[in-house]
């Protein structure tokens, strides 16, 4: 009996000691789920409740539904980035962005989410552009450096952050500090504030102090710099071949200066290969060898960024669904490989579409924790990537969303959006940016019994440049327009016979996936084929028009180096840098700040005082 009942005791002990242990390996592997749970940062743009027979969920997520909600709480996640799909109104993108805290809040971990977005202002701006203000862009802001400094990078990012704030937004991916060294560059372009790297760092440096002055975590990027590429990395994978000297003066040189003085919240990455940095390779998933990516390279991520450049925020991945990435990684091996070189967040890894793809997260999460387990990942260092998110939260107090009253905030963002005040500075900046690159002869201004015909890429421009001519010149001014969109040559010639005034403007390059919103656009619409008409028209137009000795004029829309090939058929070529319009749903007409300044220089009633921020071929 005596040895019965040692035998028991230590059965007992044993199975004490196996369930503690059991209990402590769940403890621990719940710990760490969490800590992977809190890398991620997912999209909601779209999200169709019952499986649809399409190919592609076309259904914009505005209101939050339980199923999505419960991944938030079940999974503890820590982040989400919202596009223009998702934001209808300000009472709208207010209560959608409060209840996906109000998730967060019901999670065992209970952590405030990270809710992001891309409001650079100009052309990637994802709100409302008649309930918020999205000024004209970086470019234009560098066009007006000579005469006014920072001021409007100060000023335009003060708004933006304002007005993030209210709407329940806390991260900001912006601002842009690449160096648009190449005029070929088909993603940043005007997104840039120009070609020269310190005016570039200290426009950056300016915008993101306004942006963290506001509550708002900004976000660089894209490092070490995506300036001089002629590649979008949303639809193929860069190169940039710069030796060492080029790419710590020019490409990392602002990141560098805006560390050392004024240290981002998050720096973003870059899908582009930097083989002077880094020449290592991998196998893609078609089995090439290739050249890491930076957003891959743990030289660039932790040797530069971290250990030289002495950065101790929060390292967040570009959209790990872009081509870049997407078609040389798996999904799970693409985060896996950007958490082993570096990055703390994974912006984007996995889409949740349809109910089907609730278990996506999840299932990423498993992939994880077993390279954790294997020894691919470092335990230690996903716990350190979890403490600096940790940090980002607290020190930006995200924990207030919890405790935030809903109609309180809405009534509050009224009073905040589209001041009277805020638009008048994204008039005047418009009106300060737009630049006179040439003339060949003084045919402006316009005279009043001048009449104007347009040829505009689109209806919208023509109705928006058209008002604003009206508007200078008098109701019954005669102007008339071509819409390229749905150009008639020979109804063109006849009006182009009639005007005293012939004016062409283009959009140069064509319009990126980054614009639009993302791969979706690409993936599902192949919008980026549906381009404005091509140049050589509007230079045939505008040929036509100084044949006939008519008064020509050419305006470069987006980028100023294409006004170098209208230089032999304009009398006068101007810079505006931007083109966004919008239904003003007080009149219903549709304004835009670009094409009003554009109408006052051409009528004399302000003159251009922009001075290029890049080089435009000699004319």
């Amino acid at each position: 009996m005596k040895i019965k009942s040692i035998r028991s005791a230590i059965l007992a002990a044993g199975l004490t000691m196996l369930t503690t242990a059991c209990s402590q390996t769940s403890i621990e592997e719940k710990k760490l789920r969490t800590e992977i749970a809190q890398k991620i940062m997912i999209d909601i743009r779209y999200y169709c409740e019952e499986e649809t027979s399409e190919v592609y969920c076309r259904t914009p997520l505005t209101q939050l539904p339980e199923s999505i909600a419960k991944v938030i709480s079940n999974s503890n996640i820590g982040g989400i980035i919202l596009f223009s799909d998702n934001l209808v109104s300000t009472e709208q993108t207010i209560k959608l962005n409060y209840d996906l805290q109000q998730a967060a809040a019901r999670s065992d971990f209970s952590s405030p989410l990270l809710i992001s977005i891309d409001q650079e202002g100009g052309r990637v701006f994802r709100t409302s552009r008649a309930e918020t203000i999205a000024f004209t862009g970086n470019m234009s802001i560098g066009a007006t450096y000579q005469k006014h400094g920072s001021y409007y990078a100060r000023e335009s990012a003060r708004v933006i952050g304002s007005e993030l704030n209210a709407l329940g937004i806390n991260v900001n991916h912006a601002p842009t500090v690449d160096v648009n060294a190449n005029p070929k560059n088909p993603v940043i372009n005007v997104r840039s504030f120009g070609e020269d790297p310190e005016i570039v760092a200290e426009l950056g440096q300016v915008q993101l102090a306004a942006f963290q002055q506001q509550g708002i975590i900004g976000t660089l990027k894209h490092f070490p710099g995506h300036g001089d590429t002629a590649t979008d990395s949303h639809t193929g994978l860069p190169q940039v071949n710069h030796d060492i000297d080029t790419i710590y003066s020019m490409d990392i040189g602002p990141f560098k200066q805006i560390i050392k003085n004024q240290p981002p919240g998050m720096i973003m990455t870059a899908h582009i290969q930097y083989p002077t940095l880094d020449n290592s390779t991998f196998i893609s998933i078609d089995g090439k060898e290739m050249i890491k990516p930076a957003t891959m390279s743990r030289t660039i991520l932790t040797d530069i960024l971290r250990d030289e450049l002495a950065f101790e925020g929060v390292v967040i991945t570009d959209a790990m669904d872009m081509a870049g990435i997407r078609h040389f990684f798996t999904e799970h091996d693409a985060v896996i490989n950007s958490f082993k070189a570096g990055a703390d967040i994974a912006l984007m890894p996995i889409k949740i579409r349809t109910p089907k793809d609730l278990n996506n997260l999840s299932d990423l999460i498993d992939s994880i924790v077993a390279a954790v387990n294997s020894g691919e990942l470092k335990r230690a260092e996903i716990s350190r990537s979890f403490e600096r998110i940790q940090k980002l939260k607290t020190d930006y107090k995200l924990n207030q969303a919890f405790s935030k009253d809903l109609g309180q905030e809405i009534a509050k963002a009224k009073n905040i959006l589209a001041t009277p005040e805020n638009k008048a500075i994204e008039r005047q900046l418009a009106e300060d940016a737009l630049t006179l690159v040439s003339q060949k002869r003084k045919i402006l201004p316009i005279n009043a019994n001048e009449s104007i015909h347009l040829l505009m890429p689109d209806k919208t421009k023509c109705l928006a440049l058209v008002s604003a001519i009206k508007t200078e010149l008098g109701a019954n001014h005669a102007v008339s327009c071509t819409s390229m969109q749905s150009y008639n040559a020979l109804e063109t010639q006849k009006a182009i016979t009639k005007a005293d005034v012939i004016l062409g403007a283009h959009i140069a390059p064509r319009q990126s996936a980054a614009e639009m919103g993302g791969m979706d656009d690409l993936v599902s619409n192949n919008q980026l084929s549906k381009d404005i008409i091509g140049p050589e028209v509007v230079y045939d137009l505008l040929a036509q028009g100084k044949k006939l000795n008519k008064k020509v004029i050419f305006v470069s829309l987006r980028t100023p180096y294409e006004i170098a090939e209208f230089s032999q058929v304009a009398d006068v070529s101007l810079a505006t840098y931007a083109y966004n319009t919008h239904r003003n749903p007080e009149t219903g007409n549709f304004d835009s700040p670009a094409l009003s300044a554009l109408a006052k220089v051409i009528t004399g009633k302000i003159i251009a005082k922009g001075s290029l921020p890049v080089t435009v071929k000699k004319l």
